[in-house]
């Protein structure tokens, strides 16, 4: 097992506290047993511990460090690290993985406390990631970094802008990749689910060398996986949809109005002309099917004139027209990924050479390209201006069914063209070289220039150019309401595939220095700072139908810009007192960070840490900093764009809106203040056991956020689809309205638009143990939610404590990971359990009775996983995840799948098998 080991005995007993603070999955980091018969004059190893740029002889600081290494990632069968850290019980909210099929566009993100991937820095050996994925990425894809090459990964839970810079909020995932390795491994892994689908394969190998001056590592690492289809699994098979009176919900296999044939709604207000103000309807206007009285209120309202005959309501479905049911409905899930496939490949390099006593060179360079896919239900199209009805030209079967000139809203699921297919091939590169070296008097240095860059393309085939189709029927060359002209040669010159193209740039010049400046009674005071230069760039170019607004779906405009920043820390550590009463050892540390950006200007973050260590059982910690985010290239100047949110609205039966976001140049920095108190107890009466708790509490203002699709649609249209609270900035600024067809749409673009609190604990139990012979560990880690609040910017405070949501993921109050492990000569065995526990979905809230299932109950995940050593060279592993195959959760304003994929495994059992081969 691999593992970290520290030399001094000093340090001995605080490996344990570590192992209580690491995440419970198998194989969680400890150190091996300290060199017997060390002497007082042997010299201490120091090192540099996530959260400080201080070396020191103690992994402990005033921030709770979790450590993953590298057999904990064997065990869990992952290929990719976000596997592991989207298990871990302080991740949340929304995390983009394999089975986010709609929008993921192939990434992998990192979601810690659920704030948001975009508020988790992410670094590798200590400096930043290039933000990467598709378009202009404004955080780091996790399929960049190759699993094959870690040695470990430190998750600092607590803010860390004041040492590390922006992005620092909710917390700090560093990448420890191998440095000193000799040797040669090679690793094949095969696995599938029970169902015989999502197939997935990799193979790496790593070949290292030590030599006289320095050394080299070099790593590959191929890796296929392959789909699963929502129609191949009951829970997802079909879009679950509710119907009935409050109180007396069912189900049924529902779907899109935008259906195969097509759907035409009528014009209810045919005929009628607003003598109103500004054209609108006034009492007693009248039409063909109805006219405008006094309502109670005294303002017009629109009555029919028989109630039995209404505006068309129609469905092309099977070839000839007829009322719309919900058996016309289309199926959409059937065409849908489950579980999406990619192949990717990752090649590593890092290198040192001395080229004096005391100076080195070091390089790393990481390169990864990825092709990765999703596939949707055929294309929803729909008029944007409605086509008025034509019996001289157009589809006579209309006779008698909508009257000469009404307008009809049209919509259609194009199955004659196909699916939709999206694919993404990104590629991403980051080189990293510089100088380190000590002084004569112990200091140490460094110098770096760390370059990224990130390229994508991405495709969407079998799209309709609905701008060309519209001013076709207004030639009268292209019928609509005909089927053949939705087929072969009718519709060909239409279909087209959306090419767009992104990336994303990264330079940092950076220098540090650390040391020791003095020593008082209770220690050494440490010391480190810094100087860092930061240029970032970003960019999106939509295709240019897209771009011109002529396809069928809203514009999308382009995205480009760039900031920079410089940037100048100092952090110390001071020791107060020591070996006195209740007192063995008292540590004070701090740091500060200037930083002065080309979009918004100067400022400054600072921290506080106190480690109160008052025997050797027990050790107090805690913490006070500000943090910060600056906005990001897209964040700042994102071009507007469509997204189609769930939502659960009375208004309408469609369970998307239309939702325009975008960027904003006039956003300026989220801040945080962040508190963080802790305890480590390690009773010397039970050896190898040992306790961690940990309090947390993240205020966020000037948030940099949208707000809730649901919460906007039902903040600003009653249940008759009538704009309301429109004195409210949110109803102000989201321009919402609803068309002819029942669909949403409203502007939800970023801004700077309140606050967001959220507080909790971190629990954990290690206990290292012998009994039977063998080997044992166990871990228990708990995270408890107390608060997660969000503030509009209308200062209306909005609970996600306890909710799970249609489309920002789940915030559960408790979840824990379980973990036992034994160890014999030649093998090992890991039992796992994950627990979620229940919510209740965000969109039933204000009614739960209206909800066919307003909540969800608590689900426990187990997995179970062995290694076997054939020979000294060889070992064989494997397991079973979701050993009891539990389905994933149906819950009402689900997300997508019937369910909540950021969250929920909807693969269901899963094997794994793994061959190793080192020497």
């Amino acid at each position: 097992m691999n593992s970290l080991t520290l030399t001094a005995s000093a340090i001995r007993r605080s490996f344990i506290a570590v192992a209580a603070s690491s995440v419970a999955l198998s194989g969680f980091a400890l150190a091996d047993d300290a060199v017997e018969g060390n002497t007082a004059e042997d010299k201490v190893e120091r090192i540099q511990v996530t959260g400080s740029r201080i070396k020191r002889a103690d992994m402990e600081t005033s921030s709770p460090v979790s450590v993953i290494d590298a057999s904990a990632i064997i065990a869990s069968g992952a290929t990719s690290i976000d596997d592991v850290l989207q298990k871990m019980t302080a991740s949340g909210g929304a995390m983009t993985n394999a089975a986010v099929n709609n929008g993921s566009g192939g990434n992998a993100r990192v979601n810690l406390r659920g704030l948001g991937s975009n508020r988790t820095l992410v670094l590798v050996n200590g400096r930043r990631m290039i933000a990467s994925g598709t378009g202009a990425a404004s955080s780091v894809d996790l399929n960049t970094i190759p699993v094959s090459m870690i040695q470990r990964v430190e998750v600092l839970k607590d803010g860390a802008s004041a040492v590390y810079g922006t992005d620092a909020i909710a917390g700090v995932v560093n990448v420890i990749l191998k440095r000193d390795f000799e040797g040669f491994e090679m690793n094949v892994q095969t696995g599938m689910s029970g169902q015989g689908d999502a197939d997935e394969t990799s193979i790496d190998f790593t070949v290292g060398n030590t030599f006289d001056k320095g050394n080299v590592v070099i790593n590959a690492q191929y890796t296929k996986r392959g789909e699963a289809s929502q129609a191949d699994r009951d829970f997802s098979n079909c879009p679950i949809a509710e119907t009935g009176d409050a109180g007396d919900k069912s189900l049924y296999c529902g779907g899109s109005s935008y259906a195969q044939g097509g759907h035409i709604w009528g014009d209810r207000n045919h005929g009628i002309v607003g003598t109103g103000e500004d054209g609108a309807y006034a009492i007693g206007d009248s039409g063909y099917y109805g006219h405008y009285v006094a309502g109670d209120d005294g303002k017009p309202k629109y009555e029919y004139l028989d109630p039995n005959k209404t505006e068309a309501d129609l469905s092309g479905r099977g070839g000839e027209y007829h009322d719309f049911t919900n058996e016309d409905k289309y199926n959409y899930s059937k065409d849908s990924y489950l579980s999406t496939p990619m192949e990717r490949l990752n090649l590593s390099f890092s290198g040192t050479y001395e080229l004096s006593d005391s100076i080195m060179f070091f390089s790393e360079a990481m390169y990864s390209k990825r092709w990765s896919d999703q596939q949707m239900a055929p294309q929803p199209i729909w008029n944007s201006t409605a086509w008025a009805y034509d019996s001289s030209w157009m589809n006579k079967e209309l006779v008698g069914l909508v009257q000469e000139g009404e307008k009809l809203d049209y919509g259609r699921r194009v199955v004659e063209s196909g699916t939709r297919d999206f694919s993404q091939v990104v590629d991403t590169v980051r080189v990293v070289v510089g100088l380190e070296g000590e002084f004569d008097n112990g200091w140490t240095w460094d110098a770096s220039y760390n370059k990224g860059k990130n390229d994508s393309v991405d495709t969407l085939a079998n799209l309709h150019n609905l701008g060309s189709i519209n001013d076709a029927v207004l030639d009268k060359s292209f019928d609509p309401f005909t089927q053949s002209s939705w087929e072969g040669d009718s519709i060909a010159p239409y279909i087209y595939t959306e090419i767009n193209s992104g990336g994303s740039e990264l330079d940092i010049a950076a220098a540090t220095l650390s040391g020791e400046i003095f020593e008082l009674p209770a220690g050494i005071v440490g010391f480190a700072a810094g100087y860092e230069f930061r240029k970032e760039s970003a960019h999106y170019t939509p295709d240019s139908l897209t771009s011109q607004g002529l396809a069928n779906d809203p514009r999308v405009e382009a995205t480009a810009g760039s900031f920079d920043v410089n940037e100048a820390y100092a952090e110390i550590a001071i020791p107060l007192l020591s070996d006195l009463p209740l007192a063995q050892q008292v540590d004070l540390s701090a740091a500060i960070r200037y930083f002065d950006y080309s979009t918004f200007g100067s400022d400054n973050t600072w921290k506080l840490g106190l480690t109160w260590r008052m025997t050797d059982d027990l050790m107090l910690r805690g913490g006070l900093s500000t943090a910060f985010r600056a906005p990001t290239v897209s964040e700042l100047y994102g071009g507007k764009s469509p997204s189609f949110d769930q939502i659960k609205h009375p208004a309408t039966d469609q369970t998307q809106a239309e939702v325009t976001v975008g960027g904003n140049p006039d956003l300026t920095p989220e801040e945080a203040d962040i508190t963080t108190l802790g305890l480590v107890y390690s009773p010397s009466f039970v050896e190898g056991l040992s306790f961690t708790v940990d309090y947390y509490d993240i205020e966020i203002s000037n948030t940099i956020t949208a707000v809730d699709s649901n919460y906007i649609a039902n903040q600003c249209l009653d249940a008759s689809g009538n704009k309301i609270n429109t004195d409210t900035a949110l109803c102000q600024s989201s321009n919402i309205e609803i068309d002819g067809t029942g669909r949403i749409s409203f502007d939800n673009g970023l801004q700077n638009i309140g606050q967001t609190n959220a507080a909790g604990y971190d629990i954990n139990v290690a206990y290292v143990f012998e009994g039977l012979g063998l080997d044992w560990k166990a871990g228990l880690d708990t995270s408890i939610l107390d608060k997660y609040v969000e503030f509009d910017q209308d200062g209306v405070a909005v609970d996600y404590r306890g909710y799970i949501t249609g489309g920002s993921g789940a915030y559960a109050k408790l979840k824990t990971n379980f973990n036992l492990s034994a160890t014999g000569d030649s093998w090992s065995a890991t039992y796992e359990a994950r627990y979620i526990d229940g919510m209740d979905s965000f969109a039933c809230q204000d009614d739960p009775s209206d909800c066919y299932a307003p909540t969800v109950d608590s689900i426990v995940y187990h997995d179970l996983s062995a290694t076997y050593d054939v020979t000294n060279t060889v070992r064989l592993s494997g397991g079973v995840n979701n050993i009891l195959d539990e389905d994933a959760p149906y819950y009402s304003g689900n997300n997508d799948s019937n369910t909540d994929p950021y969250t929920y495994d909807v693969l269901g059992r899963y094997f794994f098998v793994r061959a190793s081969v080192k020497f």
